[in-house]
């Protein structure tokens, strides 16, 4: 926890009041029962009432300076603790907005929204007992100890016997307990993971009548923090009646030894009954403590598990002085480009070499596993080459900050991926600015409107999250639309017409010809019908090229190209 301590330096001044109020009303705490002393032993013993009103008075006032004080310092503790909270969690997830795709693939999905949620409440919560228990209860263990040695020196040793016991027991108890926690931690990841395959695969779920198989799945993965859950709870609930346990038996003997210093008359009634509530006092600070035990080794693994995110560094970082861009707008060259995967034995790609200029249509087509999506990753720098160069306007794309070089790029990833919105705001994801008039004509040329204009609101009828009241094939135009909005120099359709029929699919290729003449277009597509046209087909086989150029060179010249056309068209088609 101590890494995150910097990220407190917004809050420095509303944490020195809450110390100082919390100063003050330990200090009046420890005050009352000296004054409670005083009123026993100097107004009811000699019956001076005078007396007990004026000390009565004091007590009033300090009680009342102490609560105001407390209540005080709850509301900036509770604000310091909520804020820091806020900003950790805007660190967090500006951070791992930077993560390249590998270091996404290293954490997880399920793991980060853990981190970023359950562990950073983890951490608030204790930074509100910190702020007021952290520094209450060694004042009141101390200033307790020193007042009640002013009143009896003797009987402090019940004391040393007592603080040792609490002080043994909350360290064993704290040893076991911290190895648990990691492992909650872990196991609420695993739940989170799981559920949230649950929720996304429903209908993968629903339609192979895998309902009770995921139910046990998840059953097995609760039973299992539940467990875990249970052990710490048993763990910390011994914490408890060992400290009240301690602290009964603690105040029987201070009476009886008590009473026995009073009948010797080396002890006034007045100061046994401050020493007992300054031993309560000790005792309690000792339970305080022991709360900070349960809750900040579970705190503390949580902040490891963020320090981890937030100390992460991706892979793929901005040059410290980008190039200017000196080659033409929107060419595109890969020179002998290797690419593995973190951990793969195999190259995903290997020596891959080809260029598209501005106005031209590539397309690249291959079989599953082929590394068709794997070489178009390489464009956006979503992943840094193994070897070779990606070469964007003359430029390497790791010679350009990412910003510029996606500036350049519209892209329709494989799945398409909307948000919950209108259909306006998304199209315009692709360029914040859009009119409306360029807004619908993205959505013509993607042959968006004519299921938008049946729609009762239109391009205000709102997307359900990730687009789930809308079918596949419009999820699909409306993700070309958000990339045509943008109107960029380099196109990259990954597979992004698979759900549309061949009308659709032929209408849109005709309509992007006219919108794309001045932009360069690379299409993966596995139906031969979308490419056919292309100026240049690669074809791709086990991430290595066999072979580029047009459809008839290359019925002639690729075995590969050719087994993929006759297994999809008729003979008739083909001729």
């Amino acid at each position: 926890m101590i890494k995150l301590i910097k990220y407190l330096k917004p809050f420095q001044i509303p944490i020195y009041l809450v110390l100082g109020l919390v100063l003050f009303q330990t200090l009046s705490e420890l005050f009352l029962p000296t004054l409670m002393s005083d009123i026993v032993d100097k107004g009811v013993v000699t019956g001076d009432t005078n007396y007990i009103w004026k000390i009565g008075g004091y007590m009033l006032l300090v009680a009342a300076g102490g609560m105001v004080c407390s209540i005080i310092a709850s509301y900036y503790s509770a604000k310091v603790a909520s804020g820091f909270g806020k900003l950790l969690r805007s660190k967090t997830f500006s951070h791992v907005g930077d993560f390249s795709l590998h270091e996404f693939d290293k954490l997880g999905t399920a793991s980060l929204i853990t981190r970023t949620t359950n562990d950073i409440t983890q951490i608030q919560q204790v930074l509100i007992m910190m702020l007021r228990m952290m520094v209450m209860a060694p004042m009141m263990c101390i200033g307790g100890i020193f007042m009640a040695y002013s009143k009896d020196a003797k009987l402090t040793l019940v004391l040393a016997v007592a603080i040792p016991i609490l002080v043994l027991a909350i360290v064993i108890i704290a040893r076991k307990g911290i190895p648990l926690f990691k492992a909650m931690q872990i196991k609420l990841d695993s739940l989170n993971r799981v559920l949230r395959e649950n929720l996304t695969g429903i209908r993968v779920i629903r339609s192979f009548n895998k309902i009770d198989h995921e139910k046990k799945r998840f059953d097995d993965a609760n039973w299992d923090l539940t467990q875990t859950a249970i052990k710490v709870n048993k763990l910390m609930a011994a914490m408890m009646p060992i400290m009240m346990i301690v602290l009964n038996l603690s105040t029987i003997a201070i009476v009886w030894f008590g009473g026995i210093r009073i009948s010797n008359g080396h002890m006034q009634v007045g100061d046994m009954m401050a020493f007992i509530q300054y031993a309560m006092q000790i005792m309690f600070s000792f339970i305080m403590l022991s709360m900070m035990f349960v809750m900040i080794p579970r705190a503390s693994v949580s902040a490891v598990r963020i320090n981890e995110v937030l100390e992460m560094r991706a892979d793929i970082k901005d040059p410290i002085v980008s190039l200017p861009v000196t080659g033409n707008r929107g060419h595109v060259e890969f020179q002998n480009v290797t690419f593995s995967y973190p951990g793969a034995e195999v190259s995903a790609i290997s020596n891959i070499s080809f260029s598209m200029q501005p106005g031209e249509v590539t397309a690249i087509i291959g079989g599953t596993g082929s590394g068709k999506s794997t070489l178009i990753n390489l464009i956006p720098r979503f992943y840094d080459v193994e070897s070779g160069k990606v070469l964007v306007d003359g430029v390497d794309v790791r010679e350009m900050t990412q910003k510029q070089l996606r500036e350049k790029i519209g892209f329709v990833p494989q799945m398409a991926v909307l948000f919950t919105g209108t259909m306006s705001e998304n199209i315009r994801y692709g360029k914040e600015d859009a009119t409306d008039e360029e807004v619908m004509q993205a959505a013509v040329v993607a042959q968006a409107t004519e299921f938008i204009n049946n729609m009762p609101d239109k391009f205000d009828e709102i997307l359900a999250q990730g687009g789930t009241n809308v079918s596949g094939g419009q999820k699909q135009r409306l993700s070309i639309a958000r990339a045509l909005v943008r109107k960029p120099e380099i196109y990259i359709f990954d597979d992004s017409f698979s759900a549309l029929d061949f009308k659709t699919d032929a209408k849109l290729r005709a309509a992007l010809k006219g919108e794309t003449d001045n932009s360069t277009v690379l299409i993966v597509a596995q139906r031969v019908t979308t490419i056919i046209d292309a100026d240049q087909i690669i074809v791709l086989d086990n991430g290595e090229i066999t072979e580029i150029g047009k459809h008839k060179e290359l019925m002639e010249s690729s075995a590969v190209y050719r087994e993929i056309v006759m297994s999809q068209l008729s003979e008739e088609e083909i001729a």
